[in-house]
């Protein structure tokens, strides 16, 4: 009769955790925030789950770690800003000015011309030169117009 009450012990045990599961409702809200609640939400369409059908979530520790912002390195674009801003704050200007002036162009017209800088003769601009061109001068701006 012993080995009878421990096999049925075993058996009690092993089946119990399934009699302790708990509903747990989920939703998300208009927001996008999943929210998890043993009670069901008033007006809300929520998901009925129980408590056994979830995965345990790994349990560690880690040592707390400072954060440090990655040091960015300077462009030259970025080093000549800096030193033109600090020394000659009229060519600055006139930088600022004249960014300004190319982003409209450049932002403004799709089929533009430039001068070829070796042959001296005017071709069409590609669409990825005026992008690169953009590029450009929204940098110049934010870095010479303050």
């Amino acid at each position: 009769m012993g080995i009878f009450r421990l096999v049925t012990s075993l058996i009690l045990i092993t089946f119990s955790c399934f009699l302790y599961a708990e509903p747990i409702y989920t939703w998300v809200d208009k927001a996008g925030v999943v929210h998890y609640s043993q009670q069901p939400p008033k007006g809300v369409d929520a998901t009925l789950i129980y408590s056994e059908d979830m995965e345990p979530a790994k349990i560690g520790t880690r040592a707390p770690q400072r954060k440090t912002s990655p040091t960015k390195e300077m462009t030259d674009l970025e080093k000549s800003a800096q030193i033109i801003n600090a020394q000659d704050q009229k060519q600055a200007v006139e930088i600022c000015e004249s960014a300004k002036h190319s982003l409209n162009v450049l932002t403004t017209h799709s089929q533009l011309n430039q001068q070829n800088k070796e042959t001296g003769e005017t071709v069409a601009m590609t669409e990825e030169q005026r992008q690169a061109a953009i590029a450009e001068n929204t940098e110049r701006v934010k870095l010479f117009c303050k």
